[in-house]
């Protein structure tokens, strides 16, 4: 199994009242990887230009598969790859349903997400307050995840998160960062027109890629490159040169805000004067070009519905897509009017997302599921540091590329999952010293009804034939061999086993991957 890395950005200088229009240099100064997760499903150019557009069949998966019953091992993937996990019976609900219908219910949701469960809460129970407090702003967050009954719209999210990825650690206002994950969640399962549109002008964005620091008097290529190579189209391809770089960035100029000492970054807008309206020449195309147009062209470009679908599908399926597959959801793509929907549907359906190799489960995903599993609400904000160590604090993706979603797991990330169960499990756990008056563990369990309250502690997930007869065969062996001495550890001893058991579950290979 593979797993992540984090990396930072250096902090957002200080402004004057307005915008500086001192020179700047145009080349990304992040530290900048190639998102191989991203990359290694996209073929390379030439793409052909033949994608079919009428009459788009409605998914790539047979009518037959779609109406076929889910399995529970299908289902347990769906809500783990879709969303963050199954509460107790959510799974075992499902099972039975035609795939069609249970993948419906999570990409077609109605109304407003409902948060079911207590709010979340720091470790004094005082409500969170995201915009102000680091961590909980993360936290916030974590508790969408764990309470919303739109899962999917809260996955969309946290992918679209990755996708245009920026950092708080430059923007430097949560706030900011808490309204472009609004945004992203308005625009979860929409257009991704109208969301490459919309973000492309988002405050964060325009602080994150310098859009405030591009101007007509010197023009910065740094939105204008990752618009292209990590937004829309993808590096290596032939998608475009650095000619493009720098006429798309001379399209993007004209956006600024304002400093006040006492409020920071506010009032961005759009200022004519800072504008290049000199044409520009763009995919070989001349024109007085601004930035709806360099977003436009972005989206019209024949190579970059082939792009969309792959990266899409990489959050999804570990494989690349056959090319069959990847023509029929271009087909769509092109078809639905870029319906993120559409496509998502598509790939849901698909064998190799249900029936298909295994993927690793993300920190964050981990630690909602584990919380989802034993109906655990947000009561301590340990989850930032716990999540940060694994390799994953929202907000605080390492740099313009996202995370590195092929290499979730070492031995650093691996030991803080083990932590981050260990404090899933630290309200509920056996106790093996109870005080007095408390009622004590049971002096006589027997290894098997110990292992199957362990599972039903976790609310029974999907383990191998060989976890589970390696664990089985602890719950036998751990109290052999004299380790009980006297009659009064019978209770305390069965506890800890307990305990452990439960440990070993959380942290099992089966419960990193989906």
């Amino acid at each position: 199994m593979t797993a992540a890395v984090a990396r930072k950005h250096t902090k957002h200088p200080k402004h004057t009242k307005h915008v500086s229009h001192k020179k700047r240099g145009s080349k990304h100064n992040h530290r900048r990887r190639h998102h191989r997760r991203h990359l290694s499903g996209l073929p390379g150019a030439p793409m052909p230009p033949s994608i079919p557009v009428k009459a788009p069949p409605p998914s790539s998966t047979p009518p037959a598969a779609q109406s076929a019953p889910i399995t529970l091992a299908q289902a347990r993937r769906l809500l783990w790859r879709a969303g963050f996990g199954p509460t107790p019976g959510q799974a075992e609900a499902l099972a039975g349903q035609p795939i069609e219908t249970v993948i419906h219910s999570l990409t077609r949701p109605s109304g407003e997400a409902v948060l079911s469960g207590p709010e979340p809460t720091d470790d004094e129970g005082n409500a969170l307050t995201p915009a102000d407090a680091w961590g909980q702003d993360h936290c916030w967050w974590l508790d969408r995840m764990v309470r919303s009954n739109q899962p999917l719209v809260e996955r969309m999210t946290f992918i679209w998160h990755d996708w245009f990825a920026n950092s708080n650690e430059k923007v430097g206002d949560q706030q900011r960062m808490l309204d472009q994950n609004a945004l992203f969640r308005t625009h979860a399962l929409g257009s991704f027109d109208e969301l490459f549109m919309a973000v492309t002008i988002d405050p964060a964005m325009l602080v994150f890629l310098d859009g405030i620091y591009n101007e007509r008097w010197n023009p910065n290529e740094n939105y204008g490159r990752e618009m292209m190579e990590l937004f829309s189209l993808g590096a290596d391809r032939g998608a475009y040169t650095q000619s493009d770089v720098h006429e798309m960035g001379r399209s993007l100029t004209g956006w600024t805000a304002e400093w006040t000492q006492s409020s920071g970054l506010q009032n961005f807008h759009f200022d004519p004067e800072r504008h290049d309206a000199d044409p520009k020449t763009v995919f070989g195309k001349t024109g007085n070009f601004n930035w709806e147009d360099a977003v436009r062209m972005c989206l019209a470009h024949p190579l970059h519905p082939s792009f969309f679908v792959a990266k899409l599908w990489s959050y999804f399926v570990p494989t690349p897509p056959s090319e069959p597959t990847l023509a029929s959801l271009q087909g769509i793509y092109i078809g639905s009017g870029h319906s993120i929907r559409a496509v998502l549907e598509a790939i849901l359906m698909h064998p190799d997302f249900l029936d298909g190799p295994e993927l690793v489960t993300p920190p964050v995903v981990y630690n909602a599921g584990l919380l989802r599993s034993i109906g655990r609400p947000i009561d301590t904000t340990a989850w930032a540091w716990l999540s940060s160590a694994a390799g994953q604090q929202l907000f605080y993706p390492p740099n313009v590329s996202g995370w590195d979603f092929t290499r979730w797991l070492d031995t650093s990330t691996a030991k803080a999952r083990w932590e981050m169960a260990s404090y899933v499990t630290a309200k509920t756990y056996a106790n093996p010293w109870p005080g007095q008056g408390e009622a004590g563990y049971s002096e006589t369990e027997q290894p098997l009804a110990a292992f199957a309250s362990a599972m039903s502690y976790w609310a029974d997930p999907q383990l191998s034939e060989e976890t589970r007869s390696t664990l089985i065969e602890f719950a036998q062996q751990c109290l052999e061999g004299g380790v009980i001495e006297a009659a009064w550890q019978n209770g305390p001893f069965r506890a800890l086993r307990q305990n452990a058991l439960r440990m070993l579950i959380a942290t099992s290979p089966d419960m990193q991957v989906s």
